[in-house]
């Protein structure tokens, strides 16, 4: 009876040892609650105590946290629609006040700071121009953004390390718009070139073909002043040989006379034997023969 005493004892013991002990690791940091009113925050890793049944303990990460927020539409000042998608980075540098806020729930702190940084976004951007959005002032508008989170996050106790956007697109009627209107523009472009190219092409082929023209008529001039120069040195010669030798040339004229004239062909000749057209032929001498 009495060792069941003591067991009974001991076990309550360690039940009641196990319950008023717990372990804070070094990622992680504490909040010690008494009916759900906080009474110590606990930054340091290691073992601590608490009393226990009627004491809890709230662990928060200490790292550094990423929040995704959902894509979210802005008008800039020139009235551009934008659909704009950011991330944060974030620690909980006072988990009191996060506590205090939050009740430590997370997602009731995630919905918080995500309206934070919708108000941000929408007042920057509010205040800029949809091209120094989406090219020239990026890095610029996303410290005023940082900013203006952290300013408000201090409330929830927490610290704002880095927000980014991560994409800037036109809504998906715009997207299309700005495609169709692009596509014009490209085709127009298209367009205008093919047309200079064009009018480069004929000119080029303008040029060749009157360059074409002026060589071909030099070369028939000169070809035909070369003809005439060799029609007047061939004249020339024949006229001296002929002056020369008047049996000769009336002889060389003769055969090329029987060269062309006797070549094989449809054409026929019907000529006498004793015409003067074979006088060399029937004397080797030339003299003309004369009839029986």
């Amino acid at each position: 009876m009495f060792r069941s005493a003591l067991a009974i004892v001991f076990a309550v013991i360690v039940v009641i040892g196990g319950s008023s002990m717990f372990i804070v690791d070094q990622t992680d940091q504490a909040i010690v609650t008494q009916f759900g009113e906080p009474k110590r925050v606990i930054t340091t890793p290691g073992l601590n105590f608490k009393m226990p049944f009627i004491q809890n303990v709230i662990t928060m990460d200490r790292r550094v946290l990423d929040h995704e927020t959902p894509s979210a539409e802005a008008i800039t000042s020139d009235q551009k629609r934008l659909v704009v998608d950011t991330f944060a980075r974030y620690r909980i540098d006072n988990p009191l006040r996060y506590y205090q806020a939050t009740g430590g729930i997370s997602t009731r702190g995630d919905q918080q700071l995500r309206t934070f940084m919708d108000a941000a976004l929408r007042r920057v951007l509010g205040e800029s121009t949809f091209l120094n959005v989406v090219k020239e002032e990026r890095a610029g508008l996303t410290a005023k953004i940082r900013e203006q989170v952290n300013a408000e996050s201090q409330a929830l106790g927490l610290s704002i390390v880095d927000i980014r956007i991560r994409r800037v697109d036109l809504p998906e009627q715009n997207s299309q718009a700005v495609f169709r209107r692009m596509q014009t523009e490209r085709q127009r472009e298209a367009a205008e070139l093919r047309a200079q190219g064009t009018e480069i092409s004929d000119r080029i082929k303008a040029q060749a073909d009157r360059t074409t023209t002026v060589t071909r008529a030099e070369a028939d001039r000169f070809s035909r002043e070369t003809l005439g120069k060799g029609e007047a040195e061939r004249t020339r010669l024949l006229s001296d040989a002929y002056n020369r030798d008047v049996e000769f040339f009336s002889f060389y004229r003769s055969m090329q006379a029987y060269e062309v004239g006797l070549k094989a062909g449809d054409t026929r000749l019907v000529l006498s034997p004793d015409s003067e057209f074979f006088r060399y032929l029937n004397n080797p001498g030339g003299a003309q023969s004369k009839a029986p």
